[in-house]
């Protein structure tokens, strides 16, 4: 693509590229989806058919790197990056191993340059990459792994509470952020303490006032590479207002179907399209505000409490197993009492993960405060060595016996 001229020629070798990494991610993530979901609308409408699903195992980490070889193809088309004449630089860009598994989706246009220069290892980088480990992995076995087994609990029962069902939500939350910001922590402090500097991919998510903060937000990597690469070439917001909202809808439900081969993901996707539409017309009839001033910082807090239990309600239907499922739950909550928040003594997390989750507040809500992620960095020696010795200690004392996989190992 980069030596020829002939547009048509361009267009040519990037639809192979696409086709390409497309179907072999077809093949191996959702072609069994697609074929049981053929037959089981064929068989509603009383034309049964026989079928065959292909018994393969899915690749480690196929949707990261398929989008990534993507991103590299598309920008060697647009003519934003020069195409790599180095095999062996861009098969450690596809298959770096601190982020491979479950990002964050970096751009050749960022790490390609980082694996193709010179690089050794610094004092400073360490101390960095040691941290965000530490961090990473506080969120991940002192809180997720702590919480998990409370929420399969929860969503394992036939027909629980919705009080029950409410904090079930409000855990998984917890834990789905801690446990995919958490993985992303360890990558990013690993790759940096050998000089690699990945990509930023959560900025306290659970901070957001509407979902156009949220996804600025929460999973950035996946977010921006949807907008660059779908949501803007579909025509984003440059054709309408229709279109606009059909734009935002389709990217949406793509980014859910991302996730996994399943119909609640794609009921996730087309939730926070829908949120996305909403707040798009509501900002275009009031406009746009400013929180400011004491009353400002008050109201501001009443609508992240708000927005998070909008957020949490999408985390339920991420998490659950069946269509049915979602509708008893979400009746439960319609018709939740407060007697319902009587019957909660199943719920065992241990005080480590309690303790876990107020260090990791106090750091997101300093990193908000200060815009600095590493704001301990001007603290005086004293202070630094304080907040080191808790982070140890943290993970030391709350390292859950029960280990489980990433939730973002699955996608």
């Amino acid at each position: 693509m980069e030596r020829t001229e002939t547009q048509s020629a361009r267009r040519f070798w990037l639809s192979v590229s696409l086709w390409t990494n497309l179907s072999v991610l077809g093949i191996f993530k959702y072609f069994n989806f697609f074929i049981e979901s053929f037959a089981m609308l064929s068989e509603k409408f009383g034309f049964p058919v026989s079928y065959h699903a292909l018994h393969i195992v899915l690749p480690v980490g196929i949707s990261f790197y398929t989008f990534q070889t993507l991103s590299y193809t598309i920008d060697v088309y647009r003519r934003d990056i020069r195409a790599t004449t180095s095999l062996r630089d861009f098969a450690l860009f596809v298959s770096f191993f601190p982020q491979l598994v479950a990002g964050p989706i970096e751009r050749a246009s960022h790490l390609l340059p980082e694996v193709s220069h010179p690089r050794r290892m610094t004092w400073d980088n360490v101390t960095r990459g040691v941290v965000l480990c530490l961090i990473g992995l506080i969120k991940k076995i002192v809180i997720a792994d702590a919480i998990s087994p409370t929420v399969d609990t929860i969503f394992a029962m036939p027909d629980p509470s919705g009080g029950v069902i409410l904090i079930g939500t409000w855990l998984f939350a917890i834990q789905i952020y801690c446990d995919f910001s958490g993985y992303t922590d360890i990558a990013r402090g690993v790759a940096r303490i050998m000089g690699f500097n990945l990509m930023l991919n959560f900025a306290q998510p659970y901070f957001s006032v509407n979902p156009q903060d949220f996804w600025r937000r929460w999973h950035i990597s996946l977010s921006t590479w949807l907008r660059d690469y779908l949501y803007v070439p579909l025509g984003g917001n440059r054709k309408g207002k229709r279109r606009t909202q059909i734009n935002l809808m389709l990217t949406m439900v793509l980014g859910g179907l991302w996730h996994g081969a399943a119909w609640n993901f794609v009921l996730w996707g087309a939730y926070q399209g829908t949120l996305l539409v909403l707040h798009r017309q509501l900002v275009g009839k009031l406009g746009a505000r400013t929180d400011k001033g004491f009353g400002g910082m008050f109201l501001h807090i009443i609508k992240i409490a708000l927005f998070f239990q909008v957020t949490c309600y999408g985390w339920l239907l991420f998490r659950a197993s069946s269509f049915e499922q979602i509708t008893r739950f979400t009746k439960s909550l319609l018709t939740m009492r407060w007697s319902d928040f009587s019957d909660l003594g199943f719920i065992n997390i241990p005080v480590p993960a309690f303790a876990g989750m107020a260090v990791i507040l106090f750091v997101d809500v300093m990193i908000e405060v200060t815009g600095n992620p590493r704001f301990y960095e001007v603290w005086l020696r004293p202070a630094r060595a304080a907040c080191y010795s808790i982070l140890v200690y943290t993970l030391a004392f709350g390292a859950t016996t029960t280990p489980s996989a990433f939730i973002y190992f699955q996608f």
